[in-house]
């Protein structure tokens, strides 16, 4: 077996492969997570509005993506939105699209129980002062459901993070495609694949360790 050989690991080696793709990793999940909570919000509202033509798509939609392993979309849109707009379009951009895309659909639903979670109370007393469906929920409903969804909202991003690796399949420089280029260049495959498995355990156990604590807050406030 040949032994495992870390000599290659200065900051040269993290310059040269890595700040490039971990600066991309996190640029995609912040925007995907804004762009998916966003959009997630706004399919989460139209199925709870009571109007079948706006339930029905946004319920489709939601179906849809979340029926479909996040691989397959990831080249659909890579191979397909160049068809469309007549053009082609960089890998990381097609990337970011497909990711706010996709994870809308999981924020959605994270949104939906959150807004169900305050009593309706709360809604029939905004209707009692003169607001519409959409003035109750930006004003009564979405403050408190925010709060309740927080620790959700912020495992649902942990989980992106660990699924921007999936853009290895269209060729974009992520944190995982400059570890895997590094190991391919310098002949030390085995010790880049761990050298990233620890990169992606030590962030994302980092960011579970703040969500626990942010759930212990949450937790003490009620």
């Amino acid at each position: 077996m040949t032994e495992l050989d870390f000599g290659f690991l200065t900051w040269d080696f993290v310059s040269k492969f890595i700040v490039q793709g971990f600066v991309f990793s996190i640029e995609l999940t912040l925007i995907a997570a804004l762009g998916g909570m966003v959009l997630g919000t706004l399919l989460a509202m139209m199925r709870l509005s009571g109007r079948a033509y706006l339930a029905m798509p946004a319920a489709g939609f939601v179906d849809a993506l979340r029926s479909i392993p996040l691989v397959m979309v990831i080249m659909w849109f890579y191979l397909l939105i160049p068809l469309l707009l007549g053009k082609s379009l960089s890998a990381e951009l097609s990337a970011i699209i497909t990711f706010t895309v996709f994870e809308a659909a999981y924020y959605s639903e994270i949104m939906r129980a959150g807004i169900q979670s305050v009593p309706r109370g709360q809604v029939h007393a905004g209707q009692a002062l003169g607001l519409n469906y959409w003035q109750s929920m930006r004003l009564i409903v979405l403050p408190q459901a925010l709060r309740n969804m927080l620790p959700v909202l912020m495992t649902q991003t942990v989980i992106l993070f660990q699924d921007t690796s999936l853009v290895y399949a269209i060729g974009a420089y992520d944190l995982y495609k400059g570890f895997e280029l590094a190991g391919k260049n310098l002949g030390r495959a085995v010790e880049a694949n761990l050298l990233a498995a620890l990169v992606y355990f030590l962030i994302c156990f980092s960011l579970s360790m703040l969500v626990r604590r942010l759930q212990k807050k949450i937790a003490i406030i009620r």
